[in-house]
């Protein structure tokens, strides 16, 4: 049986892609805020953002499904564990948007003479490969936050802002670790539903490692970062105070996480965090570009 179109997208959990869309906003509007914005570099890095993320989505489908561990889930469809796709169609379509972010990174490479950053994408591309897959999956050692952390924080927008100006700033650096710190609590709301279910098929995750309460203080404590980084920046740029606006998405999700929530209460803050992840990358790229 072969998947429909829309179990695809839902595949590719559409409802997180904000965690490959921010960064490079916030990238772009450190860029612009020194005048060095260039649409098409801007572009190309979205392009590889989004195409690692949607890889890393069927590449973690691909492996927690062949393993066991999606056979008994509260969370939203997976491919595999499922049964509407095949183990290697969907190897096939992680791989295919590896190939995607990768002919987009040369593209960008090659246009602005960064070669160097090559290295970067080799590694960015085995980390998505190595979080769930492999003989031993970072992922199931708790080092999924740390690694979504570095690559769509310092990775993603400090990448995005080096291929237009050539230079990092402490603007781009402050959005660098709002954006890690805010995608990561996605990760952990995401785990953190999955707690029990993880725990029982052997995938330790860092929710596993902490436990319940303990993981619920950590998601609060990293969707405050980014406020604490607004008011940071405030101090050269008073408009930065914008971005105090994305505590207004990000209210349900905490509630949600706060209050004790298990299992299916918890999908709504997945969601909700990344649209206050993605409120937050754009009235902080608007002050940083336009004011």
């Amino acid at each position: 049986m072969a998947a429909t179109a829309g179990q695809w997208v839902a595949g590719a959990r559409v409802r997180t892609l904000p965690n490959s869309v921010a960064p490079v906003i916030v990238g772009a509007g450190a860029a612009g805020a020194i005048g060095e914005f260039t649409w098409w570099a801007s572009l190309l890095a979205l392009v590889v953002s989004l195409a690692l993320q949607v890889g890393v989505n069927y590449a973690n489908d691909y492996s927690d499904g062949i393993r066991g561990t999606d056979d008994t889930r509260v969370g939203p469809l997976r491919l595999v564990a499922s049964g509407v796709a095949s183990a290697s169609a969907v190897k096939l379509a992680a791989f295919a948007c590896f190939g995607v972010a990768g002919v987009a990174g040369l593209l960008l490479v090659a246009l602005t003479g960064h070669w160097w950053l090559i290295s970067v994408g080799v590694v960015s591309v085995a980390a998505a490969w190595f979080y769930t897959g492999g003989p031993k999956p970072y992922g199931y050692s708790g080092w999924g936050e740390v690694a979504v952390f570095a690559f769509f924080g310092p990775v993603a927008v400090l990448g995005t802002l080096y291929v237009q100006a050539g230079e990092v700033t402490w603007p781009g650096v402050a959005g660098a670790v709002a954006l890690g710190a805010i995608s990561a609590s996605v990760l952990v709301a995401n785990n953190l539903r999955d707690l029990p279910t993880d725990r029982e098929a052997g995938k330790i995750t860092m929710a596993v490692r902490l436990g319940d309460g303990r993981t619920r203080v950590l998601y609060a404590v990293l969707v405050a970062v980014p406020f604490v980084v607004s008011v940071v920046l405030a101090v050269e740029n008073p408009w930065s105070l914008l971005g105090l606006l994305a505590a207004v998405p990000a209210v349900p999700g905490l509630r949600a996480v706060g209050s004790g929530g298990v299992g299916l209460a918890l999908i709504p803050a997945v969601r909700d965090t990344s649209l206050a992840m993605l409120a937050w990358a754009v009235l902080t790229t608007v002050a940083l570009a336009l004011f």
